[in-house]
């Protein structure tokens, strides 16, 4: 199991990576995480790929977030502790995060919760136009990471991703779009063709100036972390939720597919 959720090709300097789980909408299971980091740190070393695309087989979602059957609840600090120390879903956006070149989400279809991090975390991002992105904890009890937000801030504005995180409704791409979630909207037969033109137009250009830019990007959103007190208040808040009746419930209704009844404890 797992062996072939991640399907790699190689063309040029061009390498896709497809999250291959289409008979569940493409959802990030743990393992498949860690062998995403595993992945890109092969061919970094590599040394060949100037450009990375990331896209979700079939035509229905990009991924459909992280996989809610693993969520815990019930944790204690240890747990916590453990979790955060090796977090499947920060090692694999980390991964790309730190792959030296730029990297292209091609949502060939939805993208929603850990999927649309991921997304935000690409360079670039080229939608369907029968794509929809949205990050609903909001609706499952759930208190998302502050990287991930602070990663949204820096992409939509503090209004738009305000939006987002409490509502946590789901965009059309065009909305998307409009609100800068999402670079380009295309039709579904066209998507490709103009991902892989822009890739190839990335991939020719100077190694050293893409892998150097893509440095100070990352250097300027990491000048913005959290310091260690806020950090430790905002753990105590999120570990606090996960531990709560309403993630229960949140699990529950997404399960059973009704709307939730929360109760604040």
């Amino acid at each position: 199991m797992g062996e072939d959720w991640l399907l790699v090709e190689k063309k040029e300097r061009i390498c896709t990576v497809t999250f291959n789980r289409p008979e569940k909408r493409n959802v990030l299971a743990p393992l498949m995480l860690f062998q995403l980091a595993d992945l890109l740190k092969s061919i970094q070393e590599e040394g060949e790929i100037r450009c990375l695309v990331l896209r979700g087989a079939g035509d229905k979602a990009f991924t459909a977030g992280y996989d809610i059957a693993v969520i815990p609840s019930n944790m204690t600090p240890e747990m916590a502790a453990a979790f955060k120390e090796k977090n499947p879903l920060h090692t694999g956006l980390q991964s790309i995060i730190d792959f030296p070149y730029p990297v292209i989400a091609m949502l060939n279809g939805h993208a929603f919760g850990a999927g649309c991090d991921l997304a935000m975390t690409c360079d670039l991002r080229i939608a369907a136009e029968n794509a929809q992105m949205g990050i609903p904890p909001a609706k499952l009890g759930l208190i998302y990471q502050p990287d991930g937000i602070l990663r949204m801030i820096n992409i939509v504005g503090l209004a738009n991703a305000k939006e987002i995180f409490f509502t946590g409704r789901s965009y059309a791409a065009p909305k998307a779009q409009e609100m800068g979630m999402v670079h380009y909207v295309l039709p579904q037969d066209q998507l490709s063709s103009f991902t892989y033109e822009m890739a190839r137009e990335i991939s020719e250009n100077a190694p050293l100036s893409l892998k150097g830019m893509k440095v100070i990007f990352n250097k300027i959103f990491l000048s913005q972390k959290l310091n260690p007190k806020d950090a430790e208040e905002i753990e105590a808040l999120r570990l606090q939720a996960f531990n709560s009746e309403d993630i229960k419930e949140g699990q529950r209704a997404f399960k059973e597919k009704r709307k939730p009844v929360f109760k604040g404890r």
